[in-house]
């Protein structure tokens, strides 16, 4: 197949111009090979063996799973390949947890170039849009050097793109079912998402703001009937389907052409396409302080359908000869979600209508990602060496046309409608069109290192001595408009109607037409944008010095000067108001690591870094859900200010085996945490954010791999790898929280009780059995055995004299099989979820005040299903 015919399939499916990726950075000053990561001659660096090797030799505390490790498991995104690594889990949602930290602790490279999120409410890209496919390694930094951004505190991520030593093409198809998802009849996805045009992601070209409002700053403009019938293009339907199995199908090729007598040129093309349906079930429900008593403020069900599309692309030049580098890549990647959620129940405590309330919300998220990275590397001699990269990132995020319906299940006569009707009134919130757009302005990201080897070699492997100078930062500009759109009625106020909930469009069309009601915006005139601007740059020196070959000592110092601008208007203000953020910062590092002998290391390390608040924390609007749950930013909110020690044992007793005890403890000043607090401007409750005076977190690391061979000649097929995190932690509550948080002592006397950090867990718990052997044809066939856990963690800091809400251990069990058919066929079958836990978020169970609501204590719980899955490639 030609590249050009695959460019232009690229262009049908993902209905945008996309690009690709680039060249890696190491992050670590020891290592002097500079590599690119399209085109790399050495293949031992994909097998498991070679990491490990790469992680013993590594100064500072680097892990990373190999392109081996990440077929040998059947990981298909690289959101689940980083759950495999000690003391990573993934919550729902939200992102990787590093040894217990909210994702708003981690930060993400590609390529060792800083890289933004294209979702205003994670502060990493959602790694799961990643195929592996296009993934050569992923590498973990635990442990703080200063050529890393100085935004870490739990780990820095940096995505290898896929490195190859031989010219290939492949392809993948795979073919998945849900227990709980697949052929679901009634299975509701928006009338848009339900075609080509959705499958392709290309519905929410008619879910953009209405032309008449587009450019025009809010004023209550009133729409005409022919301005409602002709601007509002998406309809509110929704169909009714049998869901199909969930199916992926990727594309890969890999050329590489001599240039010249010593030099390579390599050319990587990857596509990757995937949908799924899910389906969850369960309680979305709400506490709140009634005088001195907690009562569920809603008691709902929430259906919730997803449609999920993902695309992505990479395209890639690499060219190497002799000591010099280059790299030109880009990615695209795109994923659209069309969600439905059907509410039954009551909320605002009207326990009256606990039968009859219904509501439902139909919404598309909707994330496009560019990003374009250019790199090069150039070794002088044998001691001199200078890299260089830089990176262009588009990245939008929107949920186009966010459409609520709300009315009662019961008809005028106060009888059970039929469940496809529903009882309407035009006016109140029952008919809410929103609009929410976090646009990329501009996102720029470089870096440049200049390294000098001193010393003399001697009899040693490498210089003794290696000094480097460098530079790295990024500049992003965002803006975000949010809007509102009600349906009102015009001279029927009260008067109500009976509709199909599922087909209401053509009644509205007739009643539009017949001026019963009109749309008409009611988006706060001050408040329906802010911007934010952050630069952040930095300049490194780092030196790195053996003494002996069991020695060696990186020393670190970075400066990083971080200017922060948001602009917001407080509501009903003229006038923007400008939030300046500036600091300077000085982040020193120290990582030491001692060979004991040739199996046994030991590693200290010390830094001081910085944590930056995920956007949704800073952005000053209210993001309404419609079960009244509203989401603050808070711009006030500050960095925090971390101080890392880590003293880690390595021991290796062979190349394939490792055991390893790391203790560590994190100084957290100003840390950021999740609260729920009672909403001012409604009867619901608002999720919002505040700093913590300090927080501080001990814990323990301990890791292993083994042969199990080692205890019997019939278990030598087999290894066992299990890794554990245990972590204490303990919170002093700032001023802002002791206001929040304190109970009133007209209700409550005591003082408020010691807590652990939002978010932290007390424990997690990895572990995979391997089971390998060869065909009769000499080729490969694996058996894995993978399971994970985390402890019950603090989801949201209560307030109002609740307890804090809490997120239960959720125990997964996968297993997968692959095997290496024929030379050219692989298949991969796997089950993930065994055990279907159910996900689970409570309410604690000590309260400051007495709790009155029927014995349930749950703020939301579901099923995730049983997946098989089962992949089929072909290599030629």
């Amino acid at each position: 197949m030609k590249i050009n015919k695959l460019s232009i399939a690229v262009l049908f499916l993902s209905g945008s111009v996309f690009y690709a990726q680039e060249t890696k950075q190491d992050t670590v000053a020891k290592e002097k090979k500079i590599e690119g990561v399209v085109i790399q001659g050495s293949s031992n660096k994909k097998t498991e063996t070679a990491v490990l090797g790469e992680q013993k030799k590594a100064i500072i505390q680097k892990q990373a799973v190999s392109a081996e490790e990440i077929s040998r498991k059947g990981i298909s995104n690289v959101e689940q390949g980083l759950t495999k690594v000690t003391g990573i889990t993934t919550v729902e949602g939200r992102g990787l947890f590093v040894r217990g930290l909210e994702e708003r602790y981690n930060y993400l490279l590609i390529n060792g170039l800083g890289s933004p999120s294209n979702n205003p409410f994670q502060k990493i890209i959602a790694l799961k849009q990643f195929p592996t496919d296009v993934v050569g390694k992923l590498n973990i930094y635990k442990t703080f050097n200063s050529n890393l951004y100085g935004d870490f505190a739990g780990a820095t991520f940096d995505i290898e793109t896929l490195t190859i030593d031989k010219s290939f093409s492949k392809v993948e198809f795979g073919i998945g079912v849900n227990t709980l998802s697949t052929f679901r009849n009634g299975f509701k996805v928006a009338e848009s998402a339900d075609g080509f045009k959705g499958y392709l992601g290309l519905n929410s070209k008619d879910k953009n703001l209405p032309f008449a409002i587009k450019d025009a700053r809010p004023k209550n403009y009133r729409f005409s009937s022919d301005e409602s019938l002709s601007q509002f293009k998406d309809s509110w339907n929704v169909n009714q389907i049998k869901s199909l199995p969930n199916t992926s199908l990727g594309f890969t090729t890999v050329q590489k052409v001599k240039v010249g007598e010593t030099g390579n040129l390599g050319i990587l093309f990857s596509l990757n396409q995937s949908s799924e349906y899910s389906y969850k079930e369960g309680a979305k429900n709400q506490f709140k302080d009634f005088g001195g008593i907690i009562n569920l403020n809603n008691d709902l069900l929430r259906k919730q359908y997803n449609y999920e599309i993902e695309s992505s692309a990479l395209l890639g030049f690499g060219y190497k000869n002799k000591g010099t580098a280059i790299n030109l890549n880009a990615m695209y990647l795109q994923n659209v979600n069309n969600i439905i959620e059907d509410y039954y129940g009551y909320k605002n405590n009207q326990v009256q209508s606990k039968d009859v309330g219904f509501f439902r919300t139909n919404q598309q998220d909707l994330s496009r990602f560019l990003n374009i990275q250019l790199t090069a590397s150039q070794k002088i001699g044998n001691r001199h060496q200078i890299k260089a990269g830089g990176s262009y990132v588009i990245n939008n995020y929107q949920q186009p046309d966010r459409k609520i319906l709300e009315g009662s299940r019961l008809d005028a006569n106060g009888n059970m409608l039929p469940d496809n009707q529903l009882l309407l009134a035009y006016g109140g919130n029952n008919l809410i069109r929103q609009y929410l757009d976090v646009n990329s302005r501009f996102y720029g990201s470089a870096y440049g290192e200049y390294s000098v080897f001193l010393g003399e070699k001697g009899d040693k492997k490498d210089y003794p001595m290696q000094l480097s100078i460098g530079y790295n930062g990024f500049a992003d500009l965002r803006k975000t408009s949010y809007r509102f759109i009600f349906g009102k009625p015009n001279g029927t106020a009260g008067q109500t109607f009976l509709i199909d909930k599922n087909n209401p469009q053509a009644q509205f069309n007739h009643d539009l037409a017949n001026n019963l009601f009109y749309f008409q915006e009611e988006s706060d005139g001050s408040k329906f944008f802010t911007s934010m601007y952050q630069f952040v740059n930095a300049g490194y020196i780092n030196f790195n010095y053996k003494p002996a070959e069991d020695w060696d000592i990186l020393l670190g110092a970075r400066y990083e000067n971080d200017m922060t601008l948001i602009r917001y208007s407080q509501q009903g203000a003229e006038h923007k108001e400008n939030k300046e953020k500036i600091r300077d910062l000085f982040l020193p590092s120290i990582s030491i690591k001692k060979a004991l002998n040739t199996k046994n290391n030991l590693r200290f390390a010390f830094s001081k870094t910085v944590t930056r608040p995920v956007l949704i924390e800073t952005m000053d609007i209210d993001y309404i859900n419609p079960d009244n749950e509203t989401i603050r930013g808070n711009p006030n909110i500050e960095n925090s200010d971390n101080y890392n020690f880590d003293l880690k044992w390595e021991y290796f007793p062979t190349n394939k085996e490792m055991f390893a005890v790391n203790l560590f403890a994190k100084r957290i000043n100003n840390a950021i945490e999740r609260s729920f607090v009672s909403s001012g401007d409604a009867n619901g409750v608002t999720v919002t954010f505040y700093n913590a005076k300090k927080a501080d977190l001990a814990g323990v690391e301990l890791e292993g791999i083994i042969s199990l061979g080692r205890f019997s000649d019939a278990l030598e097929k087999f290894t066992l790898g299990a890794n554990a995190t245990f972590m204490y932690t303990d919170v002093e509550r700032s001023e802002d929280q002791l206001k929040l948080e304190k109970p009133n002592p007209q209700f409550y006397s005591g003082e408020l009780r010691k807590r652990g950090l939002q978010g932290a867990s007390p424990y997690t718990i990895n572990a995979d059995l391997k089971y390998e052997t060869k065909t009769k044809n000499n080729l490969n066939r694996s058996f894995s055995i993978i399971y994970n856990v985390s402890g019950s963690k603090i989801y949201a800091v209560g307030t109002s004299g609740s307890d804090n809400f809490y997120e239960k251990p959720f125990h997964q069990l996968d297993f997968v099989y692959q095997e290496q058919v024929t030379k050219n066929w692989n298949i991969k079958a796997g089950v993930q979820n065994i055990l279907n836990n159910r996900y689970k978020v409570l309410l604690g169970d000590k309260s400051y005040y007495s709790v009155n609501t029927n014995n349930i204590n749950t703020y939301t719980d579901y099923f995730r299903g049983i997946n098989f899955n089962l992949t089929v490639g072909y290599t030629f």
